[in-house]
C-alpha cells in the first residue's frame, strides 16, 4: 500500500480485514519491485494499491517487470470520476490506455448507480483478476473510482458472484446440478465427435440440447423449445438449474434466462454473460469438456420426453394462421428438399423459423454475428459457390433483398440458388406488438420503419428486375397462391435458373400470427386468472378494468 488520498477508502477498509496481508511501501516504484519478489517467491497474486496523479506512473517500471516475467500483479490505480480528465483538475491523470508490454488487462472501475454497473463491475473484476493467471499469467490493472466516501459502517461485505475459469489441464468442478440442459447458439458446422460427446452427455445426465436454426446440432437430444418458452405460463422445462452455453452469437437465450446457473464452454475462454447468471468459463474444446463429464452409465431420458411432450400439445393447439413469415415457416419447414443449405434473414425470418423448428435434413445458415440485415443474400451467394451441385434457399425480407439486391446481379451466381423475398412494404419489426415503436401506430412507418421505399410493395419492381438478370420469378399475394408456386421453388431438382419468390404479407397479419403462436396454451392463461382472481377478488379485478377502461 502506497500512502495518497484517493485510495484512502481502500485501504482502510483492507487493512481492517484479517482476509488480507499487507506492506506498506511510500515509493510506488519500489512497492511495484515488492510485489514482484512477493509474487515470484510465493506463486501467489500480489495487489498494489496508490493514489491517483504521478503516483500510479511510478508502477511502469516494476509492472513492465513482471509482464515479461509473467508474474501476476494486479495495480490498483484509485482516481476521481474520469470525467473530470481533461478539466484542469490537479492530480487526474488519463489511464484509459496501457503501454502494450505493461499489463494484459486493464478496466475502469466506475462508481455503482445500478443494478446495470454492479453487474458490469463484477464482470470487470472477474475479467482483471482472471488476467493474473490465463494463458501463462502476468499483470493487470484496475483504475478504481472512488467517491471519498467516510461511511465505514459497513461490517460485512455483500457476496459477489466470481467467475472460476478452467482448463483441461486444472481439476474440473463435478456436476452436481439436477436439471441440465445444453444451449448452443450460432455454431460452426459440427465434427462426428463433438456430436458423439455430447450425446453420451446427455445420455450420462438426462439432459437435452437447446437448439435454434444456426445451432447445427442433429443429434438425439436436439429440442426447439422456443415457442414452447414464450408461452405466458410457467414452465419449468426451460428453466435448468444448470444450463451450459456454447456457440456464438444469438438472439433467443433470453428464453431460458430463469435457469440458476450457466457454464460458458469455448476456445476462447472469455467471460459471456449474457443470462448475467455464468459462474464457470472452460477454455478448451467442447469435446473435451463433453468427453469429460460424461460417464458409461445409462441415465433415463424424462427431461427430452418432457421437452417433446409439450411442442407436440402446443402444435396441436396451433389454429390457421393468417398469410405471414410463421405461416410460411409452418408450411415450408418440413419440406425444404434434405440436403440443401437455407440461409435465412434477421429478424423476423429468423424468429419464424426457430419459432416452428427446422428438420435435422438440411443446414441452416444467418448472419447473426452483426446481427443487421445486410449481406444475407450476398453470404447466401458466396456458400452457394462452393457446392454448385447444392440446393441453397434465401429467405429475407425486403428492406434486406433492396439493401443487398446489387448482388443478385453478380455473374457468379448460378441456378442453384433460391431467393424467397417477403415483401410487407417496410421494416415491418417496428410494427408489431413486441416492438417498443408499436406505440406510435401509422407514425411509425413515417421515420423508424422506413415505409413505402423502393416501390412501395410494387407487384412489379422486383419481377422485371429479376427476369432482366434471368431469374425465374413468381409472387405470392394469398395462401391459395403460395401453394401454387411453393411446389416449384422447393423441387429438388435442380433447374435452368436461379429463382427468386415474392411473397406479400401486411403488418396485421403478421402482428396477429406472431402474438397467436406465443400465446396458445389458452387453458393454462384461464387457470392463471382464475389464480389471480382468488389472490386478489373479484372485486379488485372489476375495479382494474373499470380504471383501464376510463
Amino acid at each position: 500500500m502506497s500512502p495518497g488520498t484517493t485510495n484512502v477508502t481502500f485501504v482502510a477498509s483492507v487493512q481492517r480485514d484479517s482476509y488480507f496481508e499487507l506492506y506498506s511501501s511510500v515509493d510506488e516504484r519500489s512497492a511495484a519491485y515488492i510485489a514482484c519478489g512477493l509474487a515470484a517467491e510465493s506463486g501467489e497474486p500480489v495487489a498494489l494499491s496508490c493514489t491517483g496523479a504521478t503516483a500510479s506512473r511510478n508502477y511502469y517500471p516494476g509492472i513492465t517487470e513482471a509482464y515479461y516475467r509473467k508474474l501476476p500483479v494486479l495495480a490498483i490505480t484509485s482516481t476521481r470520476d474520469v470525467s473530470k480528465i481533461g478539466h484542469l483538475h490537479d492530480q487526474q491523470m488519463d489511464r484509459s490506455v496501457q503501454p502494450n508490454d505493461t499489463v494484459k488487462c486493464s478496466v475502469q472501475i466506475q462508481t455503482i448507480k445500478d443494478a446495470t454497473d454492479e453487474w458490469d463491475v463484477m464482470i470487470k473484476l472477474n475479467k482483471a483478476m482472471q488476467a493474473l493467471t490465463r494463458n501463462g499469467g502476468g499483470p493487470a490493472h484496475i483504475n478504481l473510482t472512488t467517491t471519498y466516501s467516510r461511511d465505514y459502517s459497513v461490517l460485512e461485505l455483500p457476496k459477489v458472484r466470481k467467475i472460476g475459469h478452467f482448463t483441461i489441464f486444472d481439476e474440473l468442478p463435478p456436476i452436481e446440478q439436477k436439471k441440465i440442459a445444453i444451449y448452443v447458439g450460432t455454431h460452426a458446422k459440427w465434427t462426428k465427435r463433438l456430436t458423439d460427446a455430447v450425446d453420451k452427455f446427455c445420455q450420462s445426465h438426462n439432459a437435452v440440447v437447446f437448439s435454434e436454426p444456426c445451432s447445427g446440432y442433429k443429434g438425439k437430444y436436439r429440442v426447439f423449445y422456443f415457442m414452447a418458452g414464450n408461452q405466458p405460463v410457467p414452465d419449468d422445462n426451460k428453466c435448468p438449474d444448470l444450463l451450459i452455453h456454447i456457440g456464438e452469437v444469438s438472439a433467443f437465450p433470453d428464453t431460458f434466462s430463469g435457469c440458476k446457473e450457466v457454464w460458458r464452454v469455448n476456445e476462447d475462454g472469455e467471460i459471456r454473460d449474457k443470462l448475467q447468471k455464468l459462474t464457470n468459463v472452460f477454455e478448451m474444446p467442447e469435446y473435451a469438456f463433453f468427453e469429460h463429464y460424461s460417464i458409461d452409465t445409462v441415465g433415463d431420458d424424462s427431461y427430452l420426453t418432457a421437452c417433446k411432450k409439450r411442442n407436440e400439445e402446443l402444435q396441436k393447439m396451433i389454429p390457421e394462421l393468417p398469410f405471414s413469415n410463421v405461416w410460411i415457416a409452418q408450411q415450408m419447414h418440413d419440406s425444404i428438399p434434405s440436403g440443401a443449405v437455407l440461409h435465412l434473414g434477421i429478424l423476423s425470418s429468423l424468429r419464424a423459423w426457430t419459432l416452428m423448428g427446422t428438420p435435422a435434413n438440411i443446414d441452416i445458415n444467418c448472419n447473426e454475428g452483426g446481427f443487421g440485415i445486410d449481406g444475407n443474400m450476398s453470404s447466401l451467394l458466396g456458400a452457394s459457390l462452393v457446392h454448385p451441385d447444392k440446393l441453397y434457399f434465401g429467405i429475407v425480407g425486403d428492406l434486406s433483398f433492396f439493401y443487398d439486391m446489387n448482388v443478385v446481379g453478380n455473374r457468379h451466381l448460378r441456378s442453384n440458388v433460391r431467393i424467397m423475398i417477403i415483401n410487407n412494404g417496410r421494416g415491418n419489426e417496428f410494427r408489431l406488438y413486441t416492438n417498443p415503436a408499436r406505440m406510435f401506430g401509422a407514425e411509425t412507418d413515417e421515420y423508424i420503419s422506413a415505409a413505402r421505399h423502393f416501390g412501395n410493395k410494387s407487384p412489379l419492381v422486383i419481377k422485371h428486375y429479376a427476369e432482366d438478370l434471368g431469374f425465374e420469378y413468381f409472387s405470392a399475394v394469398n395462401k391459395e397462391e403460395f401453394h401454387r408456386h411453393c411446389q416449384r421453388f422447393l423441387t429438388s431438382e435442380m433447374t435452368g435458373k436461379p429463382m427468386i419468390f415474392e411473397v406479400f404479407t401486411d403488418t396485421e397479419d403478421e402482428n396477429t400470427a406472431l402474438y397467436t403462436v406465443n400465446n396458445l396454451d389458452q387453458s393454462a392463461k384461464d387457470k392463471l386468472k382464475d389464480k389471480i382472481k382468488g389472490i386478489v377478488g373479484e372485486d379488485t379485478i372489476r375495479s382494474l378494468k373499470a380504471f383501464i377502461k376510463k
